[in-house]
């Protein structure tokens, strides 16, 4: 018998984990489907380690999209962290909130309490920024925020270059303003160790006796009295393992991601009433929003050659040398590759940016792919678009627990990211073109020089278009009848049950996630204690 149940000990899990079992009274069980991210892959900061961590089956569920025709048929390839930690122990460490207006849009489409200003104070509960405290950033948190203190030549040049296309510098993209290009910050530790959630929360409170992680023990659905949640259904093991139940006398919370989250929901008996009907779930309570309102910054990649080497795989630089030997022998050292970047508005028009560059200074394909075929020295930079107004969905492929859902991405249903991008991708060639660039520049690989017209670059997006990783909205926050969770983030009509994870944004943010799922989950945790102090 627990007081709470958090269910997923990703970028959200962990810290509900450490804020609910502070009060000694409380007892509390964090479940967790995969294993320890105790392991050299996650935590030393190896830029290779990130990509074994991609398609590593113990570290990530690997899941795939449904193919669509209009970008191809592909079934796009949707990593998620799998283990304590989540998805925080397998990304890039990329610090970045969102923009302000990001918050004030939730406020005014009626969630209180979620506006910039009463946000920023949960942003800065968990943050242990390295520079010290200012207005917008504190240094009294236990998540590790840091400048990196490594950058590769040809990183240097791109952020030159984004200046000489009229780009102002940032320093920090979290301060007064998100505009600009720079370089990120990243959540490391001063010693350059990845500070995934797992680190910067679960670790030091695991030995509080009212605390219970169960890792390798795999949801399976929420128990029900009623309306009111009363538990969960577990197995440990894998799919052959033992089904046992827990009890929550308070609560159960929904931690386990934009994925998941709704899927368990689902497989629980709340959800759109036809589709678990396809399933054969009895109903628990109709809930149409779930699964719904599925977003993602869609990303492209341009890709050019090095004529000065100057990159991570072939190297022949003096500073690629220094790379490598901090890499094997040094301390204190703080990189990741996508180092370089910025948000930048696709036209004049546009109040806020609404595109965001990330520059890696390592010739790829999505997903790290490439890299040794051929063998060449380049760099690329991604370019995706922060305001989608295209929505997917997350829908049950059968009532199977283990089975993974379908995932609809639904990428370019509105015609606006893709002119976006198209703008984007113009933007990208004349930062990489400008004279601070021409040392490297050896010619762009991707898209190429046959592809000019905005109606080619349409084709070629479609058809290379990918996630960036940054999913969101699946049991969105709101008072309309797709909401899922109100603003205290209880599933609207349940009792005893929330979820508290990115899935609740309305809209994604535009920025990378783990940032803005840390705050989610301060406010969340901040309000389960106000009802159960």
């Amino acid at each position: 018998m627990y007081d709470f149940i958090i269910i997923g000990a990703g970028s959200a899990g962990c810290v509900l984990a450490n804020r609910l079992s502070a009060n000694p009274d409380h007892k509390v069980c964090l479940i967790e489907a995969g294993g320890s991210d105790r392991n050299y892959l996650v935590r030393r900061t190896n830029p290779l380690n990130m990509l074994m961590l991609m398609k590593s089956r113990r570290f990530n569920w690997g899941y795939r999209c449904q193919p669509e025709a209009r970008t191809g048929n592909r079934r796009f390839f949707w990593p998620r962290g799998k283990g304590l930690g989540g998805s925080s122990s397998v990304n890039a460490m990329i610090y970045a909130r969102g923009h302000q207006w990001d918050f004030d849009h939730w406020s005014e489409l009626g969630n209180e309490g979620w506006s910039y200003n009463e946000v920023l104070p949960w942003f800065r509960k968990s943050e242990r920024w390295a520079r010290g405290s200012n207005q917008y950033h504190s240094d009294q948190g236990t998540m590790d925020v840091v400048d990196t203190n490594f950058h590769f030549p040809t990183s240097e040049a791109f952020v030159k270059a984004c200046g000489e296309a009229g780009i102002p510098f940032s320093d920090d993209f979290n301060g007064a303003s998100q505009e600009g290009c720079g370089y990120f910050q990243v959540t490391q530790t001063p010693f350059g160790h990845r500070a995934n959630a797992a680190y910067s929360f679960l670790d030091e409170v695991l030995e509080r006796p009212n605390l219970t992680v169960l890792t390798r023990t795999q949801a399976t659905r929420v128990l029900f009295d009623g309306k009111q949640a009363v538990g969960i259904e577990v197995c440990r093991d894998g799919r052959q393992g033992k089904r046992e139940q827990l009890t929550a006398r308070k609560e159960v919370i929904l931690s386990a991601g934009v994925i998941n989250s709704p899927q368990l929901l689902k497989l629980s008996g709340v959800g759109p009433a036809a589709e678990l009907a396809q399933h054969a779930i009895p109903l628990v309570h109709e809930l149409p929003g779930v699964g719904e309102n599925l977003q993602d910054h869609p990303d492209v990649i341009l890709r050019y050659l090095s004529k000065a080497g100057g990159s991570l795989i072939t190297a022949p630089h003096p500073q690629s040398i220094r790379f490598f030997s901090k890499v094997l022998f040094g301390k204190n050292f703080i990189f990741t590759p996508t180092d370089a970047g910025g948000f930048v508005k696709s036209s004049p028009e546009e109040p806020i940016p609404d595109l965001q560059l990330q520059f890696a200074s390592i010739r790829m394909q999505p997903h790290g792919e490439g890299l040794f075929t051929p063998m060449r020295s380049g760099y690329v930079l991604h370019v995706c678009h922060l305001r989608p107004e295209s929505r997917g969905s997350i829908k049950l492929a059968s009532k199977d627990p283990f089975a993974a859902p379908r995932i609809e991405a639904n990428y370019f249903e509105k015609e606006k990211e893709l002119k976006a991008l198209v703008k984007g991708v113009r933007l990208c060639r004349d930062i990489l073109n400008q004279p601070a660039m021409a040392f490297f520049n050896g010619g762009e690989e991707c898209p190429g020089k046959n592809v000019q017209t905005d109606e080619q670059l349409e084709e070629w997006i479609r058809q290379h278009v990918e996630t960036v990783y940054h999913t969101a909205g699946s049991c969105k926050m709101g008072n309309d009848n797709m909401a899922v969770v109100d603003a205290d983030l209880k599933v609207r009509g349940l009792s005893g049950l929330r979820v508290i994870d990115a899935s609740i944004m309305p809209t994604i943010t535009g920025s990378n996630i783990h940032a803005p799922t840390v705050m989610i989950a301060e406010k969340g945790a901040h309000k389960v204690l106000q009802q159960w102090h």
